[in-house]
């Protein structure tokens, strides 16, 4: 069935994609903040930038990879094996504590890129065996998640409670990586790259852009990010807990596509995926005030939003070929 949108209308239909999570975020806000008293209070708008933090960390490298039209679904396993492994080395020190979950996911991002663009494996299956990998390391590492090792440097420690001027210090950080990941993706050739190749590898090829470098580049960035919100988390938490993480790549994809970036790729940006990350943290804070709602309402919820989105660009990219020439 043929779809016939007036003129003007392509133009429109690229704005409610990139724009569509921000005022569904801007709605939700203003009837939270007309119904829900708690919800008012500027405490609960930290606590949610706090939880937010770390998914946001995941979703921003997440954002790189689906732009190019993959996808990592090793980034909730690294996201606990940041975690584990920031404890287990935070006695050596804060740079040790910070640096070894960051060469150990980074490591584990670059070779997720090198299968992909050497060998010409699905994203899907590269990532998946990474996946499986990186929980298993976790579990040798943790005896199977009987050891839990806790934050033993003040330093460390303070990254993920302390504040300045009132605002968590993982939220400042957070907020830095993703200014730069705007400028990032924007503003170099690294990000125009990324575009190209989600729009066209073929035709990035032929461009001379090197396309191999380009993706183990989005999969290091995709790991180093996961195995940071880990570190962040540990820091938090005073421990490598070893239960958490479970889902974390699902929700960074939903995040990042409510957010309006293509899941076939070629187009995205990073203020809408900010703008999913703050709104899936919203929905839960409402629903962890309201007792009567199961918390796992809230996947209920984001997996709904999720389908509505991808039907919307289905329906808005079906409407703009019909009107091509």
């Amino acid at each position: 069935m043929s779809v016939t949108l007036p003129a003007g209308s392509g133009r429109m239909a690229g704005v409610v994609r990139r724009q569509g999570a921000l005022a569904v975020l801007l709605a939700v806000v203003v009837v939270s903040l007309a119904l829900f008293p708690g919800f008012r209070s500027l405490d609960n708008a930290g606590t949610i930038l706090v939880a937010a933090a770390p998914p946001m960390l995941i979703a921003l490298g997440m954002t790189f990879v689906i732009i190019t039209g993959g996808i990592d679904l090793s980034v909730g396993s690294l996201y606990v094996l940041g975690g584990v492994v920031a404890a287990w080395a935070s006695p050596y020190g804060f740079v040790a504590a910070l640096a070894a979950p960051l060469l150990l996911c980074g490591a584990i991002g670059v070779l997720n890129g090198v299968l992909i663009s050497r060998t010409g494996m699905a994203p899907f299956i590269v990532t998946l065996a990474a996946l499986l990998g990186a929980r298993g390391l976790m579990r040798s590492i943790s005896d199977e998640g009987s050891t839990t090792y806790l934050v033993e440097n003040d330093a460390f420690h303070r990254l993920g409670t302390g504040s300045l001027l009132g605002v968590g210090i993982q939220v400042w950080l957070t907020a830095v990586l993703v200014a730069l990941g705007v400028v990032l993706l924007n503003r170099t050739r690294f990000g125009h790259a990324v575009q190209a190749i989600g729009g066209s590898e073929d035709a990035a090829a032929l461009m001379g852009l090197p396309v191999r470098r380009i993706k183990v580049g989005v999969y290091l960035l995709s790991g180093l990010l996961a195995g940071l919100a880990g570190a962040i988390n540990a820091a938090k938490l005073g421990s490598g807990v070893t239960v958490l993480g479970g889902g974390m790549e699902l929700d960074a994809i939903a995040a990042v596509v409510i957010g309006g970036t293509l899941l076939t790729g070629g187009s995205g940006s990073i203020a809408g995926t900010v703008a999913g990350v703050l709104l899936l943290g919203v929905l839960q804070n409402l629903i962890n005030q309201n007792g009567d709602v199961n918390s796992n309402w809230q996947q209920v919820i984001s997996g709904a939003f999720l389908a509505a989105v991808v039907v919307a660009q289905t329906y808005l990219a079906r409407a703009r070929r019909t009107r091509s020439p």
